[in-house]
């Protein structure tokens, strides 16, 4: 295939040698079951008898079932599925014949290598997993195997294998008969993995795994968990960040029926009112009647933040790139643009608001919540407990909607402190109002750019400035050095094109009494708008053709011009549109793929900005599941049109604005365009796909917007009456 193996010692200390837990259960079921069966623990037993385990993805029981731990969340992105496919490819496995699980807390086990941590994001699963899922499998299989072989005293190479079950002649023995005795095998020192010529899942667009049950209703998502004798509450949390409580009504609230329990957090910041069910916590939180003050940051306002950030982005930030003298480049070109780009906060507003699940007692606790970073939530809960980490228990479950906001813990945190002043199980659910208006929001962007271009049109040099906050100083300190956030210059850094001279600096600024965090795509959502965008631009200043103008950049990058050729092949590029309408397109290199889109809008005489289609190209290198790929670019793009076209986050007075999809409104069914994807197919290194439909829009639709109406919008949302201002 072209890849470099993993050593054997780096499968040793990630654990996948190891006899540890995690379990891919191989049932021999019925062969007419369309799918995996995926259960929410704790259902599986992974301690049973006699079962091997030879590595922490699988366990084979003597009994027949083959369970599957899942390293990585699903949230609806289809990772289970794609897994699967990895592990069962090697195993000689059907789809329908395994049971997944989610991986339990292990950081020695499931760290994801490209994140540094036991976490799902950053479009990293399928680029990790590509072939430490499958040696892992591949090395399960080879012991079963040579368990069988042993058994009948014949070579290894004589089995066939097809469905979990080993032949040699007429003699035959499945997986689940063969794993005590495939134990005793001792680890294969190599492993030869299948050559893509032989695959008969890996590339095919297998049904998705947990859709049956998210169909029928009886998929477990974090906020549907039940305990017996739970109770249920709701959070309210100060509404700016440094405020505390200053007054409430406890004894007004206990006397709603239903309402059992009000609690505070040790720091003043967050209360819950616990009732027998959702309404009563909700009625007995408007009886609280909370007055909060304001602390600190109760003056700050969005044009407070906006201008601090203008002010701090006049400063040398720290250098990044610094290739062949750009700035003097720029300087002395026969035409030369600056210009100044801004995206704002964003929340994510997943459907499933935050929620946790917990039960915590004197000696122990159990929680039921869907994270991104499990580790990460068993250790917020032993510290605010006090418990040591192996005496809390978490329970995975499916999430409906992440887009980065469940990589961080804090609402696992906040429901702690509220949760251990009671002595029975309680689910504590944020409301939408506090879930939007209490996030870690995407940085607000302020970034400045500007190129040169000689007599000819042709760019001579390009410097970007980056100012905003790190989110990486913050969640993963050890990623940040000697200033430089490489998420916060990502794609700007690094692009597919042949640039004479470069220059790129990043200065770091935290804005007052705001939170930041992921969003889906961040770095290369936020630089690919500013980057594509500002290409643009340079193409308008030289008179050229945006397409044209970027081939003449891609000589050396061969697989970004296949890309770029073909979004604009399947588009229409060039052929004449009515008045009013225009075509734009970009360009990226992120998360390890090729991507250009097209999109093509109209806009009215009233300003309103109608999506028609989109024409998308993508080249992800190994594919494990193109209707997943499709799938995923499909709602990355929706997710991210509906950003640039309405959404911001605003405060004043230290608190924010918006609260609900009223105010902070996704893309609707009528306004979205028809979808176009187009995969180009290879056998390069797999990439990843979740974030780079959401990084296409916002550039693709701003060219598209300049194409139809000559105005060039820089700040993000454009569909607020961005363009009666323009």
């Amino acid at each position: 295939m072209g890849y470099d193996m993993p050593s054997r010692r780096f499968f040793l200390k990630a654990g996948l040698l190891s006899g540890g837990g995690l379990v891919l259960s191989l049932a021999m079921p019925n062969a007419a079951r369309a799918a995996a069966e995926i259960t929410d623990p704790p259902t599986a037993d992974l301690n049973a008898a006699n079962a091997f385990k030879p590595n922490a993805f699988l366990q084979f029981q003597p009994a027949g079932k083959i369970i599957f731990i899942s390293p990585h969340t699903e949230f609806g992105q289809g990772v289970y599925t794609s897994t699967a496919q990895l592990m069962c490819e090697e195993l000689d496995l059907g789809l329908d014949q395994i049971e997944i699980q989610p991986a339990p807390p292990d950081i020695t086990a499931y760290t994801d290598p490209l994140l540094a941590d036991q976490a799902t994001g950053g479009s990293a699963s399928t680029r990790t997993d590509w072939l430490r899922l499958r040696t892992a499998a591949a090395t399960a299989r080879a012991m079963l195997v040579n368990a069988a072989a042993a058994k009948w005293r014949v070579g290894p190479a004589s089995c066939t294998v097809a469905r979990g079950v080993i032949k040699s002649g007429s003699r035959s023995i499945n997986y689940g008969q063969i794993a005590s005795a495939a134990a005793s095998q001792p680890v294969p020192q190599k492993i030869v993995l299948k050559d893509a010529s032989k695959f008969t899942i890996i590339g095919t667009s297998a049904p998705r795994l947990d859709i049956p049950a998210k169909s029928n209703g009886t998929a477990v998502f974090g906020i549907d968990a039940q305990v017996p004798g739970m109770k249920i509450g709701t959070v309210a949390i100060t509404p700016v960040r440094s405020g505390k409580i200053a007054g409430m009504d406890k004894a007004a609230a206990l006397r709603v029926p239903g309402v059992h329990d009000v609690v505070v957090s040790d720091d003043g910041q967050s209360v819950a009112v616990i009732g027998d069910h959702m309404w009563a916590a909700i009625q007995g939180m408007q009886a609280l009647a909370i007055a909060w003050s304001p602390g600190q940051d109760g003056d700050v306002s969005i044009d407070m933040l906006v201008n601090d950030l203008a002010q701090a982005s006049q400063n040398q930030g720290v250098v990044a790139k610094d290739e062949n003298h750009a700035a003097d480049a720029v300087s002395n070109a026969a035409t030369k643009i600056d210009a100044i780009y801004q995206l704002p906060f964003l929340a994510h507003a997943p459907m499933e608001p935050l929620n946790c699940t917990l039960h915590i007692q004197p000696d122990q606790a159990e929680i039921w919540v869907g994270t991104q970073a499990p580790v990460r939530a068993q250790n917020t809960v032993a510290q605010v407990t006090g418990l040591a980490k192996d005496k809390v228990k978490v329970n995975n479950l499916y999430i409906g909607g992440a887009f980065g906001r469940r990589l961080d813990i804090d609402s696992i945190t906040v429901a702690t402190q509220l949760a251990k002043q009671v002595n029975y199980p309680v689910k504590l659910i944020w409301t939408r109002e506090v879930d939007t208006r209490h996030d870690y929001y995407r940085p607000y962007y302020y970034d400045r750019v500007s190129g040169g271009l000689d007599a000819n049109g042709k760019l001579v040099g390009w410097t970007h400035r980056v100012t905003g906050s790190s989110v990486t100083a913050r969640y993963f300190p050890a990623g940040f050095k000697n200033g430089l956030d490489l998420d916060a210059v990502e794609c700007a850094t690094e692009t597919p094109y042949d640039l004479p001279a470069s220059f790129v600096d990043y200065v770091r600024h935290e804005p007052r009494g705001v939170n930041t965090g992921w969003w889906r795509g961040v770095g290369p959502t936020h630089n690919l708008f500013v980057v594509e965008s500002f290409v643009d631009e340079l193409a308008a200043a030289a008179k050229q053709d945006p397409v044209d103008f970027r081939r003449k950049m891609l000589g050396k990058n061969p697989r970004a011009l296949a890309v770029l050729n073909l979004a604009a092949q399947k588009s229409d590029w060039g052929t004449a549109l009515p008045p009013g309408h225009g075509r734009g397109t970009e360009l990226q290199f992120a998360f390890g793929s090729y991507v250009s889109a097209v999109l093509h809008v109209e806009v009215t005489p009233q300003n309103e900005i109608i999506l028609h289609r989109a024409v998308v190209a993508i080249d992800c290198g190994d594919t494990v599941n193109p209707d997943t790929v499709k799938a995923q670019i499909q709602g990355g793009l929706i997710l991210g049109l509906g950003t640039a076209m309405y959404n911001e986050i605003t405060l004043s007075n230290g608190a924010v604005n918006q609260s609900n999809f009223h105010d902070y409104r996704t893309l609707r069914i009528n306004e979205a365009p028809v979808i176009e994807v187009y995969q180009i197919k290879n056998n390069e290194k797999p990439g990843g796909v979740g974030e780079t439909g959401t990084a296409a829009a916002a550039p693709a639709l701003a060219n598209a917007i300049f194409a139809a109406t000559g105005k060039r919008l820089r700040k993000l949302p454009f569909g607020t009456g961005a363009l009666d201002e323009a």
